[in-house]
């Protein structure tokens, strides 16, 4: 397990960043009408967030 995480560190940090800013965004942005799939709660906003964010991290990786 502790060799998973280190040989993906990168994308781990990526998750965790991500749902830091989906929740952020619920927070400082949100959704007035509660209408919104993502932002209207924190959790949909967080999770997005963390997918978001491993994604991206993931794109950094060198070959």
């Amino acid at each position: 397990m502790k060799q998973k995480l280190l040989q993906y560190k990168l994308e781990f940090s990526g998750v965790i960043i991500g749902a830091l800013a989906g929740w952020c965004y619920w927070y400082f942005v949100g959704c007035a009408s509660g209408q919104c799939l993502i932002t209207s709660k924190p959790l949909n906003s967080s999770v997005y967030g963390a997918v978001m964010g491993g994604l991206v991290f993931s794109l950094l990786r060198r070959k």
